[in-house]
């Protein structure tokens, strides 16, 4: 993922492994710029894919766009800037802006991607909102073979 290598570079080898499980981790309550960058370049990816574009690397970044008025609510949308390559060397763009963004399944709003001078798609989903919830990276899978010890009956 583009967004995620951005990072490692940022903080460089030591400071991977605190942060490359966390790094792209779907946030709670409004938008975030990791998580919209991170569901963004992973959809993003997938739908480039589909759309018969051979995509070398693809990184995003986005920000958040301030709200006008004085309000604890977080900010409802986020631009997104994804540049990227194809395996002949053409040039990618995927941009727009993120109105929604959903456990690192899906990403909503408004998004164009170009491979080249050819606009590969136009969406406003990317990804599978639907799709179950993944859990956190790192996160064990349930015990079935061994449930939990009952008490025992008195």
């Amino acid at each position: 993922m583009g967004a995620y290598r951005h990072v490692l570079a940022a903080i460089g080898p030591a400071g991977a492994a605190a942060v490359g499980t966390a790094a792209c981790e779907p946030g709670t309550g409004g938008l975030s710029t990791m998580v919209v960058s991170c569901t963004t370049d992973t959809t993003g990816t997938r739908a480039l894919e589909r759309a018969g574009v051979d995509e070398r690397w693809l990184s995003c970044t986005s920000t958040l766009n301030s709200t006008t008025t004085a309000s604890p609510s977080p900010p409802s949308v986020a631009t997104v800037d994804c540049e990227g390559e194809t395996g002949d060397g053409t040039e990618i763009t995927l941009t727009g802006k993120v109105t929604q963004e959903v456990g690192g399944r899906c990403v909503r709003g408004d998004l164009t991607a170009k491979a080249g001078t050819r606009t590969a798609f136009r969406a406003d989903v990317l990804g599978d909102c639907a799709a179950p919830v993944r859990p956190p990276a790192g996160t064990p899978p349930p015990d079935t073979a061994h449930p939990a010890p009952r008490s025992p009956s008195p």
